[in-house]
């Protein structure tokens, strides 16, 4: 569906179901460079499993309009004012990558509007290497070739989806290829530059979960048990073998930890 947020137009994808304000809400905030489509198996669970489903491009993302927004403060105030926009008065959040630090600092800053959290693919410091920041701010092909190879585990550059004929490498480049000029760098930008993450997870009142990676390369897992330490009410859930784009990898163990 089409929301106006902050007077510019988003696609809001819903799971296959229009969205219901009056059911118990689910936002779903996708990671550097990408769009909703990384959520299109879990969307579509929630959305028909009693849930209504907010799978949002972020501004300058997928086929919402506007420039892409400079810093996780600014994403995490974009997101309330999606809810606002939407007619849901709270929701839970799950978010990956960079949509994990939005969802974070969303509790942080607007309590009253978030009833849970998972986070996935997440760290309490998510620094960006120099080489794949100067590759991607002049929108040179290499940052998305260190974005790939860098985001999924093993077992992923030797096939292993479960959608026969389908390779992930080749579809989170399809991806990230889509992107307008300039949307990676910002992105890249406001994680490297978030230094919250620890301050936020202090004030988090909700039950947190922490879904990590394995073999996250991107987001090692240290990272995010450091985080979940800081964290009250955090459970972790560590998915065998995977890397940093979990959705892809590992689709069913993800969605059992988000439905726990």
């Amino acid at each position: 569906m089409q929301l106006s947020v902050n007077g510019a137009d988003v696609l809001v994808a819903t799971g296959g179901r229009p969205f219901d304000p009056s059911l118990p809400a689910v936002v779903m905030l996708h990671g550097a460079g990408f769009d909703h489509s990384i959520w299109a198996l879990h969307s579509r669970w929630f959305a028909h499993h009693g849930y209504a489903v907010l799978a949002p491009d972020l501004p300058g993302h997928g086929r919402s309009a506007g420039n892409p927004l400079p810093t996780i403060a600014d994403m995490a105030d974009w997101t309330a004012a999606l809810l606002d926009a939407a007619g849901a008065p709270k929701a839970k959040l799950i978010g990956h990558s960079m949509g994990s630090l939005i969802a974070l600092e969303t509790s942080a800053r607007h309590p009253d509007k978030v009833s849970g959290l998972s986070l996935i693919g997440t760290a309490a410091a998510m620094t960006v290497g120099p080489d794949l920041l100067k590759a991607a701010e002049v929108n040179n092909p290499d940052a998305i070739d260190m974005v790939s190879i860098w985001g999924l585990g093993f077992k992923a550059e030797l096939g292993g989806s479960l959608a026969p004929g389908l390779w992930m490498h080749q579809g989170a480049q399809r991806v990230l290829q889509q992107t307008r000029p300039g949307v990676l760098y910002s992105d890249l930008s406001a994680c490297n530059s978030y230094q919250n993450a620890l301050a936020a997870a202090a004030q988090v009142k909700v039950p947190v979960t922490f879904i990590l990676g394995e073999r996250d390369m991107m987001t090692p897992a240290k990272g995010g048990k450091a985080l979940a330490a800081a964290t009250p009410n955090a459970r972790i859930v560590v998915v065998p073998g995977a890397g940093h784009m979990i959705m892809a990898e590992a689709p069913d163990e993800l969605l059992a930890a988000l439905r726990q």
